[in-house]
């Protein structure tokens, strides 16, 4: 109890003289900063922070998909991880503009999904990566 009660007034103290930013900015020596003085520059963050980071984006993109896919359950599970990938890298108004690939997946039109990625920029951009989830999505 007095460890979390130190540690919440260094916090506290912390915070107020350094800030609490939620987006990259530049401190003022120009190193690339985020958080309260975390110095991305020279320390970076660790793994364990990198994959705390990942599993909180992979449940916004869940929760997302959730919405845009009534029948999310009832997708195969290789299916989930294509749309699931292509929402992370997408974000959520990028995926949406997917129009055809969308209700191609709510009806099950396979053929008309993978149609829709291979005549899309996504596709031209990350061809490799287009081309996995477009084998995922056959495998299904």
């Amino acid at each position: 109890m007095i460890i979390s009660v130190i540690m919440m007034d260094i916090q506290n103290y912390l915070t107020k003289h350094e800030g609490l930013k939620l987006k990259p900015y530049r401190c003022t020596s120009g190193r690339l900063t985020i958080g309260v003085g975390r110095n991305l520059d020279d320390k970076g963050i660790t793994e364990a922070e990198a994959l705390y980071l990942l599993e909180n984006d992979i449940n916004e993109c869940l929760d997302d998909l959730y919405t845009i896919f009534p029948n999310w359950i009832s997708i195969s599970p290789n299916r989930r991880l294509v749309l699931v990938d292509m929402r992370f890298q997408l974000g959520a108004t990028g995926f949406r503009g997917f129009k055809r690939l969308i209700q191609a997946i709510r009806t099950g039109d396979i053929e008309k999904a993978i149609q829709s990625i291979k005549g899309s920029l996504y596709y031209k951009q990350v061809p490799d990566r287009a081309s996995d989830n477009i084998n995922l999505l056959r495998e299904g």
